[in-house]
This record gives C-alpha cells, sequence and structure tokens, in this order.
C-alpha cells in the first residue's frame, strides 16, 4: 500500500477496524458488539489520502443478516478480538425505539384548561342572557326568537359539518325515533323559557328555575321509580321555601312569566329522563346538533300561528324602526350564536369533570347569572327576594352537593364489583 505524502494527511494509530460485525448473538438492548481486525504485516498506520481520478465503480455497501462489510477493507484488515461499545438509548425513545411525543398543553396543564372552560361557560351565558333580554325589550316575541336561537344554531351545525369538525355522524330511523321525545321536550323547555324571560326579570326567572331539581326528583321517584335517598327530599325544602319567598315580594311578578318557567322546568326534567334512554354511543356535539334541528322543526309552527300575524303587521316594523335594520339582524344573530355556544360549551365542559364539580358548576353558574342580571338591568328587589333567592340557591347547592356524593359512590361500587 502506497503512501502518499500530503499536508492534509491523516492517520489512525494501530488502527485495527476492518468490518462493522453485527452479531446477533452479541447485539443486546445495552451494548453493541463491532468485530475488529489488525493490520497484518508492517503498517502500524492507515493514512488516508485523495482518490484517485481513475478508480473504478465503488462497490456497494453489503448488508446481511450475519455481518455487516465495507468490502473496500476486508481485503486489508483481518480478524482479532472485539470491543464492546455501548449505546445510550435517548430519553425520550420506548422500548420499542420509536420517540414518545411530546406532551400536549392540555395534558401538561388540565385543570388550568378546565378552568379555562367554566370561564368560557359562564361567560357566554352571562352575555347570551343579558342580550337575549335587551332584545325583548324593543322586539317581545319570545316564539319567534326561540327560533332564531336554534336556526343559527343548525347552521352552525351545518357548517361545522361540512368541514368535518367535527365529522358528521349517520342517523337513522331507529335514533331519529329515540332523539325525537328529547328533542320535543328541548323544544318547549326553550321556549317557555323565553316566554318567561320575555315577561319578568330574569333574575327571578332563573329563581323559578332553582326549582328544577325538585322536579328531577320527583320524575325519578313516581315515573321511573327510582328510591330517592330522605337526604335529598330534606335538601329540596329550602329550594321551595326559597322560590316562595321570593316570589311572593317580586317586584316583575306575573303568572305568564312564572307559569312558563314551570313549564320549562317540567319539559327539562322529562328531556333529562328521555336523555338516559338516548344514550346511542354518538358523541355529545352530534347529539347535540340532531337535537337542535329536530327542536327547530318543532318551533317553527307555533311561532307562525302564535307570533306570526302580528310579526308581518307591525313586530318587525317597530323594532327596525326602533334600532335600525343592522343592529335588529345582528342582535337576532348574536343572541342565536351565543345560545348555542353555551351550550355546546356547557356539554364540553361538564364531559371533562366529576359529578361534584358539574353540580358546583351549575350552582355557580345561576348565581353568576342572577347577580350579573340584577347589575346591569339595575333591577330593583325587595329585601324578602334576595334572602328568599339566597336560601334557593344554597338549597340548590346542598341537593348537588348530596347527589354528586350519591353518584360516586354507584361509581365506585360498580367499578370494585367489576374488577
Amino acid at each position: 500500500m502506497a503512501l502518499v505524502t500530503n499536508p492534509f494527511q491523516c492517520s489512525i494509530q494501530t488502527s485495527r477496524f476492518s468490518s462493522l460485525y453485527l452479531s446477533p448473538k452479541k447485539v443486546t438492548t445495552n451494548h453493541v458488539v463491532l468485530k475488529t481486525r489488525s493490520l497484518g504485516s508492517k503498517f502500524t498506520c492507515l493514512a488516508f489520502s485523495p482518490l484517485p481520478e481513475n478508480q473504478g465503480p465503488q462497490k456497494p455497501v453489503e448488508f446481511s443478516g450475519k455481518a455487516l462489510r465495507f468490502s473496500g477493507w476486508s481485503e486489508l484488515l483481518r480478524r482479532r478480538g472485539s470491543v464492546e461499545f455501548p449505546v445510550v438509548a435517548a430519553t425520550t425513545a420506548d422500548a420499542d425505539g420509536y420517540a414518545k411525543p411530546s406532551k400536549s398543553f392540555a395534558e401538561r396543564y388540565p385543570a388550568l384548561v378546565t378552568g379555562f372552560f367554566f370561564f368560557m361557560w359562564y361567560f357566554l351565558n352571562v352575555i347570551f342572557n343579558i342580550l337575549n333580554k335587551k332584545v325583548y325589550n324593543y322586539f317581545p316575541y319570545p316564539y319567534f326568537v326561540s327560533v332564531v336561537h336554534l336556526l343559527v344554531g343548525v347552521v352552525y351545525c351545518l357548517v361545522s359539518w361540512g368541514v368535518d369538525l367535527p365529522k358528521r355522524a349517520p342517523i337513522n330511523k331507529e335514533l331519529l325515533v329515540i332523539l325525537t321525545p328529547v328533542a320535543f321536550c328541548h323544544a318547549l323547555g326553550h321556549v317557555m323559557s323565553n316566554v318567561s324571560f320575555a315577561a319578568v326579570a330574569v333574575s327571578f326567572t332563573h329563581t323559578i328555575k332553582a326549582l328544577e331539581p325538585f322536579f328531577n326528583a320527583a320524575a325519578s321517584q313516581f315515573v321511573l321509580g327510582q328510591q330517592i335517598p330522605l337526604s335529598l327530599w330534606l335538601s329540596l325544602a329550602p329550594v321551595v321555601i326559597g322560590v316562595s319567598m321570593a316570589s311572593l315580594t317580586e317586584l316583575s311578578f306575573n303568572w305568564t312569566g312564572f307559569i312558563s318557567a314551570m313549564i320549562s322546568n317540567i319539559a327539562f326534567t322529562y328531556r333529562s329522563i328521555y336523555s338516559k334512554k338516548a344514550m346511542t354511543g354518538m358523541d355529545s356535539t352530534n347529539v347535540y346538533a340532531y337535537i337542535s334541528i329536530i327542536a327547530l322543526l318543532v318551533c317553527i309552527p307555533p311561532a307562525i300561528i302564535i307570533e306570526g300575524p302580528q310579526l308581518m303587521q307591525y313586530g318587525f316594523r317597530d323594532a327596525i324602526a326602533k334600532v335600525g335594520l343592522y343592529k335588529f339582524l345582528s342582535d337576532l344573530f348574536w343572541i342565536g350564536m351565543f345560545y348555542h355556544l353555551y351550550n355546546q360549551l356547557a356539554t364540553n365542559t361538564l364531559e371533562r369533570v366529576a359529578p361534584l364539580t358539574h353540580a358546583v358548576g351549575n350552582v355557580l353558574k345561576r348565581v353568576f347569572v342572577i347577580g350579573f342580571s340584577i347589575v346591569v338591568f339595575g333591577n330593583r328587589i325587595s329585601t324578602q327576594t334576595g334572602i328568599g333567592t339566597v336560601i334557593a340557591i344554597a338549597g340548590v347547592a346542598i341537593y348537588s352537593l348530596i347527589k354528586a356524593n350519591i353518584e360516586e359512590q354507584k361509581q365506585k361500587a360498580a367499578a370494585t364489583s367489576t374488577s
């Protein structure tokens, strides 16, 4: 082997590498064994020089199950022992050699993300209630406004399906039969809530709607046949007493607002009953979209029959004369958008938390809405109404906490029995 003198010449003293040999018997998860060969004859260094211009075609590197040989070196080097080189495993690699993906922000800070969901749920709910009541001040047509709420939500769902966010779940005749009673109760409860909002103060409507747990317990006991513990019934006593105190001295009280809120409670109670039978395995976003579509079809006929003639005669004309066409249309659009978003976000929020957190969140939401509505609209309330509202909300909180503890115990018992 001829040595070429070159100022850039580099040598490796006593280099004995011949071929890179991977032995299946020697390779472990901690080490890769490299077979080495020593230089033969008299050469004690290996010099590298520029390749000659007339060099022939390069021999390809050969790979086999037994050995990994570099053809150009095998004729010069021969075997002599082995040297073990430890291989340091990457910290992000798993047992199969694949790199583990880094955690997302939601996985690293779940409490922060859940808190943000709660904040947006409350924020959107408060904005909806305030804007909804302002629309009724110059456009008192709750049946038509209810249709607008659902219509904007349905359009939002159709656009979301169009871009596969989320992907639309298929529906058949059986699912349609299951979801129709849920949608009908949803439509009735929604319309009656809006009738109450248009007739009385927002704070009073939400105080009446605090009775919803009472109707839920009654339906569970007498309709579904479920045994309700005595502690739950006793916790409902403050709710009934508080609502009664608030109703007797509420300055904006009228029977239309009161009865409509009560019908809304009954409708939403039966919605929850039918929802238990509508557990189809479909995700909540698609279920709510289908319910909104069916509820819209249910709400359109009564809106046309009850309010249609008045709307065509002077309803639209008076509203446009008061606030202008642009503000009228934008207000209708935004109350529909906020209605859909807060309901959708409420569903997504409650899926992330335990039943106890769910219960506390629902109570705090009602407190927020009542408090903000009083501040924004400047509703005057009597001392007895304020005390009654506080007692009713406290009763709802106690009921929700007791019920959540019972549900958690049932879940733990079911998990223990299955394991």
